[in-house]
Formats: structure tokens, sequence, C-alpha cells
């Protein structure tokens, strides 16, 4: 456990808690409990997405408030006509058995297994949060920038020749980067926002789009690399896309804004699997060093310290650096860690771990590893319900700041999807 700990930073962020609700279930193992708390209610749905890595926290700077969507339905991917409230769940008030839950905007620019990319502005984290919206009329995708403070938004990122929305932003602030939703929608459903305007249908490896990197406070566009560039650099890697058009999931930042990863993916409508492209990529966060083909680790990869980043190989949950390519490290055992090909994700004081994986019951289950001595305890499982494909609920978990809690969504007794919290204590 030595060489472990000299991999992943460990440091103490002190605790932010939360309003601890009655009919909490318990479990126990070895030094560690979890207890588990819904938090909303119907008649509404509630839900953050499906995004737990990157210190992607749903929390704001003082844990006070949550973010999460609102939605009267979970059964369909919606159109431009179906907004999803923005919303505030208060940890200081309670209202009945559960917290408070305050609408505060509206979003075009979501769907029920993604959401819509929420994240606290790192400069401004306690009041300033990021979600993407589409326009009514136009159909283009932008990104908004909202403060609670002055309860209304403060910036829109808004590009008439390439409306791009929110990826992900950096951990360190000052920018984050974009894609083409639209694209995403119709090249696999699940990732994009259905019926968008895509200013690239047509083109196979369009020369004005790829990944964007947006300035915060400017809001100038830069293309870190565009879909031509990225089929040279596959065939000279000797990839085949079957001359298929391509497409960006999952750009992830590391911890501290230096470098992203991302996968570059195409074939996921209309052929077979043996012809589908997923290939693997990193690039510096100012655009250059891209290197396509690095080694997959399997699941959904997560940041460590540096470059070196958190998935699976055959087995084991392995600490990997990236641009070695090596495993330098391993998280838990098949006991604690039954499925590392599950959703992952490292607390921000780099000390938690969190396996979030599908149970194959109709539940998903959480799998929670405190670092320093591999000390771990797995909560009961969270009901998905029937919902699968385009529209399932992924195990997705997403620490607080304060390193002791976990935000998930599952369904209710009553049938809807709401928000609960893991709350992990030691004993």
């Amino acid at each position: 456990m030595q060489k472990r700990r000299k991999f992943i930073k460990t440091t103490a962020l002190g605790s932010i808690g939360v309003t601890i609700l009655p009919f909490f279930r318990l479990f126990k193992e070895g030094k560690l409990t979890a207890t588990i708390q819904q938090i909303t209610t119907s008649p509404e749905n509630h839900l953050f997405g499906y995004i737990g890595q990157s210190l992607t926290i749903p929390w704001n700077l003082s844990g006070s408030r949550i973010l999460t969507l609102s939605s009267p339905f979970i059964d369909h991917l919606p159109d431009g006509n179906e907004p999803a409230g923005v919303c505030l769940v208060h940890t200081d008030t309670q209202e009945g058995k559960f917290l408070k839950v305050e609408k505060v905007d509206e979003s075009l620019g979501w769907n029920p297994q993604q959401g819509t990319m929420f994240y606290w502005n790192p400069e401004n984290p306690d009041s300033q949060f990021f979600f993407n919206d589409r326009d009514k009329k136009t159909g283009k995708v932008f990104t908004v920038l909202y403060d609670i403070e002055k309860r209304k938004r403060v910036q829109e990122y808004k590009f008439n020749d390439t409306p791009v929305g929110n990826s992900g932003v950096c951990p360190v602030g000052k920018s984050f980067l974009a894609i083409n939703y639209a694209r995403m929608a119709r090249l696999r459903e699940v990732t994009g926002y259905k019926g968008a305007t895509d200013w690239t249908e047509g083109i196979t490896t369009p020369e004005d789009d790829g990944i964007f990197k947006i300035n915060i406070k400017t809001g100038k566009k830069k293309l870190l690399v565009s879909f031509n560039t990225m089929e040279n650099e596959l065939k000279k890697k000797g990839y085949n896309t079957h001359e298929q058009a391509l497409f960006i999931n999952h750009t992830l930042w590391n911890r501290d804004g230096s470098l992203f990863c991302f996968f570059i993916r195409a074939g996921w409508r209309g052929v077979g699997k043996e012809k589908r492209t997923d290939v693997f990529c990193t690039m510096n966060s100012d655009g250059t060093g891209l290197h396509v083909g690095r080694k997959f680790i399997g699941g959904h990869p997560e940041w460590a310290n540096g470059q070196n980043m958190i998935g699976r190989i055959d087995k084991d949950q392995v600490i990997f650096d990236i641009i070695n390519e090596k495993i330098i490290g391993k998280i838990g055992t098949p006991e604690s860690i039954p499925n590392p090909e599950g959703d992952i994700s490292l607390s921000p004081g780099g000390n938690w771990f969190v396996n979030g994986y599908d149970g194959k019951d109709g539940k998903n289950y959480y799998n929670i590893i405190r670092l320093s001595d591999g000390a771990w305890v797995r909560t009961e499982g969270i009901n998905k319900g029937e919902y699968t494909g385009d529209i399932r609920i992924d195990s997705a978990p997403r620490w607080n700041r304060g390193n002791n809690q976990v935000l998930v969504q599952g369904i209710a007794n009553d049938g809807t999807e709401q928000l609960f919290i893991i709350t992990v204590k030691i004993v």
C-alpha cells in the first residue's frame, strides 16, 4: 500500500455536511459505514447526468447547493420543445423528509442519460455554474454561465457558424472544451441533443468541426483539432474508419489542466460492431501533442494525478501512466472491486475511490475504498428500473468537496428518478 500512496496524492480538505434525512439504510463492512439517503422527490424526476470523473462536483464550494435537472419524463430523448428545469438542491433546507429543490432556469440542451454537462465555475465555485442549452428557434446549441447570487445568466457562449456546447470545464478554470452535440445526436443518439442544428450534416470528416477550446472570460473559441486532422492521423496509425463519419466522446481534463483525453468514434449506427472505430487519444491543453491510439484502459477512465489514469486492465482496477503506457499501481482487490469496468471516481483530495457498477439485478452498487489502507464498504443496490440504452441510468458516482459523500441517481419507490447521497463514515 505504500507504493499506492506514492502515486495518488492525499490531502485533507475538511468536511462539508449535508442534512441527514431519516429512514436511511446502514451497511457496515470493516472500518467504514455507508448510509444512503434519497434527497429529492416526485412529482418531477431529478437527475445530474452520467459524468462523475475529472473533478465534476455537483456541490458548490460551501456545500449548500447541489445542481440537478428536473423533468416530468425520463422515458424518451427530448426534442427541441421539451425543456428540463435547471435546479438547485438546498442542502440546508428541508421540505418534509426531503431537501428543498429550487428551479432557477430551463434548458433545451440535455438528455436523460447525460444530463446537461453541469460544472461549477472553478473561478467562482460557490455561485456560478455552466450548463448547455439550445436556441428554440434556430436549434443551435450553446453554453450558459449562470450566477445564483445575481439570479441570472451572466454569459452565453454562442457561435453561429459552429454551435457547440461544453464538454468539460478545466479543473483550474479559464477555459472549457466544446463539441458538436447535434453531430453526436445524429451518430450516436445517447451522446447528443436530438434535433439540434448540425452544420456538418453530410460531411464525414469536416475541417471546421472537432474539439474546441473556449476562453471563459472572453468567450473566444479555438479549434484544437479537426475531424479532418483526426482522420489523417488515424490512417497514419493504420486504423480503418470504413469512411464513416467521426464523432467525439468523453473529453476529460486531467486534474492540473495540462492534458486531456478523448475517444474518436464512428459506426455506432447502422453497421455491425466489427466496423466500429473506437480510438483512445490524448492532447496537451494548448492543442499540441495529439497522440492517436493510446492504450485503452477499460470502463470510464478517471484521472489520478498528473498523467496517470485509473481504469481497468484485465480483471484489475489499475493506475496507469497514460504517456509511458505502463501500470504503476492497483486499487482494491477482486473482493472490494468485483467489476473494475464500472463507472469510477477519485475524490477531490485523492484519498477515496468509488467504483459503481450494474449488479445485473436491476440495481447499481457502489464500492468505496479508503486508499490509505484499503478499507472498503459496499452499499446495497439502488434501483435503476427498466431503463436501458439511450435512457439508461448509469451508476456514475460523483464526490462532494469534503471527500465524504457521493451523489448518485436511481429509481425511488414511487417509480420516479431521484437523487441519492451516499455518506461514508469511519468507525
